[in-house]
């Protein structure tokens, strides 16, 4: 059990603008909302809401228009792009829709892409391990299921041990049971690295897997909500 003690994330008033003018567009409208260290959260609602633009923020990959996202008390909108790069590299790994593997590496070579920058990195094997394809390091992309390619993602994102894994419709392109195998992954990962997970997704159904769940509407959080039983991804149906 992971302990729930103090938090990885606060924001506060957190806004991005998009464009001038006419052409402006409001995709976060003064997000407010603290993350506690260790758990799951998905995010759902409808495309164009701000589930993915704060994912990017807090993940570093984007810059708000105005707010603050504190990462366990340090404000993460004051950062230069150098100390940006730097907390992507520790602290933060991204699992996204499309897997991005490299197609003239091996598994273990994709993965391989990432200890090589990390300061304590798992090896490749034991992080493929971890996603039950210790058996398939030696495969190229094209010799494994989508599903499999997306285990092979998830082990290049926890390699490093990130304190935190952003997941960007990481089943959105798979059938239902591999995105069952590949929310497995990504709950054992998460448990045995002890990692503060967040899953944007337009799949109602994951949110099963949460200890909340964040309805995004408009820019904004319309609600949360706490899950009294988590699911586990077998239960899932969809």
């Amino acid at each position: 059990m992971k302990s729930m003690d103090g938090l990885t994330f606060e924001v506060r008033g957190l806004t991005k603008v998009y464009g001038t003018g006419d052409v402006e567009v409001r995709a976060l409208r003064g997000v407010d909302l603290d993350v506690r260290s260790g758990e799951t959260i998905v995010l759902v609602g409808p495309s164009g809401s701000g589930k993915s633009t704060l994912l990017n923020i807090l993940g570093g990959l984007d810059r708000a228009t105005s707010g603050h996202a504190l990462f366990r008390g340090r404000d993460l909108t004051e950062l230069s792009d150098d100390e940006l790069t730097r907390y992507r590299r520790r602290s933060v790994g991204f699992i996204f829709q499309f897997f991005n593997l490299m197609p003239g590496l091996t598994a273990r070579e994709n993965v391989e892409l990432i200890t090589e920058i990390a300061d304590r990195p798992l090896t490749p094997d034991d992080a493929l391990s971890l996603v039950g394809l210790g058996d398939r390091a030696d495969h190229f992309p094209a010799q494994l299921s989508g599903g499999q390619q997306q285990r092979v993602a998830v082990a290049r994102a926890i390699a490093k041990r990130p304190e935190i894994l952003f997941c960007d419709e990481p089943t959105g392109s798979l059938d239902s049971a591999s995105g069952v195998q590949v929310l497995e992954a990504i709950v054992k990962v998460s448990r045995d690295i002890a990692a503060t997970t967040m899953i944007v997704t337009h799949n109602a159904v994951v949110a099963g897997i949460a200890d909340r769940v964040l309805q995004f509407s408009n820019g904004s959080v319309a609600g949360i909500r706490e899950n009294a039983v988590k699911r586990g991804p077998a239960e899932l149906v969809w």
